[in-house]
């Protein structure tokens, strides 16, 4: 299977490992999906709905800035599904949080154990 060099036109689940790496799309992107899942307290905490939710919330971001890169190239844009899209990511931000989760890590004492016995 071929990868894309751009998300695709409509959301499908996993789109985002559908990318080839070597486009300056993909890594803004993943760069964009590590950092929010970090917010979150790191995509391994997360749970599938989550992963999910963010995939979504990464999906829209990239289709309003489309679509607000038209506009200012003077282009029409649908006004209604802009602000359904904005409004939609508004409403899954606020599903996974505004706040940033701390990431669950050990306290030094458990992870110098580990790394000794690694």
């Amino acid at each position: 299977m071929s990868k894309h060099t751009t998300p695709p036109q409509k959301f499908t689940q996993g789109w985002l490992t559908q990318l080839d790496g070597r486009t300056g799309v993909a890594q803004v992107m993943r760069e964009r999906y590590t950092a929010l899942t970090n917010d979150l307290g790191g995509a391994a905490s997360l749970s599938y709905q989550e992963r999910l939710l963010v995939e979504r919330v990464l999906w829209l971001e990239y289709w309003i800035a489309q679509q607000e890169q038209g506009l200012a190239n003077g282009g029409d844009v649908d006004m209604g599904r802009y602000t359904q899209a904005v409004n939609s990511v508004q409403g899954l931000v606020m599903k996974l949080g505004l706040q940033r989760r701390a990431k669950d890590t050990p306290d030094l004492a458990s992870f110098l154990r580990e790394r000794a016995t690694a």
